[in-house]
């Protein structure tokens, strides 16, 4: 049996009845605790950097501030915070944004409660869940945004590639030491300087960029991912 896991996790979501059932889910969930719940941005930029939640769940239509603008000032102080996306939204132009400002996890507001609670063990471990609808939409987005100039990804080593096509498969740092029999350190410092690289400042920004890249050849998956 694993260990217990203590997963902090804060909502930002101006719907009262939406924010509570989050806050339900949650709370009675063995391995988590709702440390906060904050109905708009204003109110999450001011609270969230003393609490330092590990995950937070962020709604983009928020008033006042969205919460893509939210996350964006945020992940500049909450560096070690994962943030997951929960929004009714489903174009491409929202999930982009919310990636590049910081998003490490993008789902809708129909996901179930089990496959939510499992994303937020997932975005914790440094995962980037997605439904596979979500992801398509990501990988046609940028698809049509490429250029055939590309300098920085020339850049990259072949172990970076590496790295970062199993990073933008969704596999936590832990399975990519795994997969490529590395050890979690040297994995920290390819993705350190991947993002160097390519000039990005998070795994969301990252994987958005992989998105554009002509594609290679597969790294073998993690014997768990199997």
């Amino acid at each position: 049996m694993k260990s217990k896991v203590n997963i902090a996790v804060s909502i930002v979501e101006d719907d009262e009845s939406v924010r509570e059932i989050l806050a339900d889910w949650t709370s009675r969930a063995r391995e988590f605790r709702c440390v906060s719940q904050h109905p708009n941005a204003e109110d999450a930029l001011e609270k969230l950097p003393a609490l330092a939640p590990d995950v937070v769940l962020v709604d983009i239509n928020l008033p006042g501030a969205s919460g893509i603008q939210c996350v964006r000032r945020l992940k500049t102080v909450l560096t070690k915070t994962q943030f997951l996306m929960l929004t009714v939204y489903e174009d491409s132009e929202h999930i982009y944004e919310a990636l590049a400002a910081g998003a490490s996890g993008y789902l809708l507001k129909r996901t179930p409660r089990r496959e939510l609670l499992a994303a937020i063990r997932q975005v914790h471990d440094g995962g980037s869940p997605m439904t596979s609808y979500i992801a398509r939409k990501v990988v046609q987005a940028f698809q049509r945004q490429q250029s055939s100039d590309k300098p920085e990804m020339n850049e990259l080593s072949p172990r970076e590639w590496e790295v970062l096509e199993l990073l933008s498969r969704g596999y936590s740092y832990k399975e990519i030491s795994s997969a490529l029999q590395i050890s979690i350190s040297t994995v920290n410092t390819h993705i350190h300087r991947t993002y160097e690289k390519l000039h990005v400042r998070s795994r969301g920004e990252a994987v958005a960029r992989f998105a554009t890249f002509p594609a290679r050849l597969p790294t073998t998956p993690p014997r768990s991912a199997r």
